[in-house]
């Protein structure tokens, strides 16, 4: 069964996703002209600021934190490091390719999924289920991804982070498998048991302290290694379109993996990220969309090519060995012993932060099928039912379930994309012509969209 998915998932991912993926990123750069390039500044002023305009509104800061949680996890450590292993050293440069083409689809996405946002009494929620049932009045298509998304990232995506967390923790401290399976379970459902707000409150924490350690010991490696770096950027673009790894097939398969592995590491264009989005209260969706546009471009330009670095620079990255094993004798390296428990307490913070996002994106997606408290409490139990099953498979068998079930979400969330991009269009039009006019904190009017006012349920 495992292996006929996996087959599958391969087929989709070589003659459908890719193409379908970097399609869609090229045409929405184009008819927003590069807006993940000019309002770079605008990105960081929104994310810094404060946008929470309710009382108890959750920050867009808060809404960044949750996304880039989930975004970064094992994507930028293990799988760097096997999309490396199994496409070469030019994989990486296809990684940079899609974060940069894939901002522009993760702004698209996160600004509709501010659009259509719903209000109760615990704040805002919203996500790509509810822009298709108002966006496209389609429910069963909303139906579609709510049940793919609960499969992709509240139970495939959390057997990958568990199992990492669990092999890199047992295999450093020599603790059995069973016992860290155990514990991972009883933390993750202190925490998710707490809803939205304990997530958003634990990732706020977490993401900056694990992101800005992480990133400083990569500068660090790269300082103390600077005469190579040039050759290493060499061999990556070399790689990425040599002649001779062209002829042995390297270059479809570095192609292949990048953008695979880019898009589970940055999750542009899968319809996790507007999940968190939605939450953000703010004066206009397109404030949350450039947010969330950033957010791929620190996943990916910044954290994994840290990683894809630490990896080039040592003299280990051919040694044969895949995934996080591949990082960790990576690291090891350039900073000895030490580089073992740091990279453990680095896969702990990033794959855990994974794990309670991940599971935030289930439970938004079951309130949009139905409004019984029973169907959350469900998934909150199983939360650690799944953390301790991931964590004793084997973890060919996780990626394959999630390579599987990814396909199929981006394929469904990204036709959405392309029958409301006229909306985003005309949202970035009027949020440019209030900046260009003065306003320094532009506010979007439902009157904009007659056909809208009286669904925008979200926007006073």
């Amino acid at each position: 069964m495992i292996d006929a998915i996996v087959k599958v998932s391969d087929f989709l991912w070589t003659y459908v996703l890719i193409a379908l993926l970097l399609g869609c990123a090229a045409y929405f750069t184009i008819r927003t002209r590069g807006v993940q390039f000019r309002m770079i500044p605008e990105m960081v002023r929104i994310m810094l600021g404060r946008d929470a305009r309710g009382k108890g509104g959750m920050s867009s800061f808060k809404a960044f934190s949750v996304s880039l949680a989930s975004r970064v996890g094992t994507g930028n450590l293990a799988g760097v490091a096997s999309a490396i292993f199994i496409g070469g050293p030019g994989a990486v440069f296809w990684m940079w390719v899609t974060a940069l083409l894939s901002a522009a689809t993760g702004f698209m996405e996160s600004t509709l999924a501010q659009l259509f946002k719903r209000r109760d009494d615990k704040g805002f929620y919203g996500g790509p289920a509810y822009y298709m049932e108002t966006g496209l009045n389609a429910r069963w298509m909303g139906v579609l991804f709510a049940v793919l998304i609960t499969l992709t990232f509240a139970a495939a995506n959390q057997t990958v982070q568990c199992n990492t967390i669990t092999d890199s923790i047992s295999s450093t401290f020599g603790i059995g498998k069973i016992w860290v399976a155990i514990g991972l379970a009883v933390i993750s459902f202190i925490v998710v048991s707490g809803g939205i707000r304990r997530i958003a409150d634990v990732t706020s924490c977490m993401v900056p302290f694990m992101a800005v350690g992480y990133i400083l010991l990569a500068f660090w490696i790269i300082f103390t290694n600077i005469n190579n770096v040039p050759s290493v950027f060499r061999l990556i673009v070399d790689s990425a379109f040599g002649i001779r790894q062209a002829a042995g097939g390297a270059v479809g398969a570095a192609i292949m993996q990048g953008v695979r592995r880019g898009l589970f590491s940055n999750e542009a264009g899968e319809g996790s990220a507007p999940n968190a989005a939605a939450i953000a209260d703010t004066s206009h969706p397109v404030k949350q969309g450039l947010v969330q546009a950033l957010g791929v471009f620190v996943d990916t330009l910044v954290i994994c090519t840290c990683t894809a670095l630490i990896i080039l620079l040592s003299d280990v990255w051919d040694c044969g060995e895949d995934g996080i094993i591949l990082t960790t004798h990576a690291l090891e390296s350039e900073v000895g012993t030490v580089g073992r428990y740091f990279i453990t307490i680095a896969i702990f913070l990033f794959a855990f932060s994974s794990v309670i996002a991940n599971y935030y994106y289930g439970e938004t997606n079951l309130r949009f099928i139905g409004k019984r408290k029973w169907h959350i409490w469900i998934l909150r139990l199983a939360t650690p039912s799944l953390a301790f099953a991931g964590s004793m498979i084997e973890l060919r068998q996780a990626w394959g379930l999630v390579d599987f079930t990814m396909a199929l979400l981006t394929i469904c969330n990204l036709t959405a994309l392309v029958l409301l991009s006229p909306r985003v269009f005309h949202l970035l039009k009027d949020y440019r012509s209030q900046k260009k006019s003065g306003i320094t904190e532009p506010k979007f009017k439902k009157d904009i969209f007659p056909d809208l006012k009286d669904k925008l349920e979200g926007w006073e």
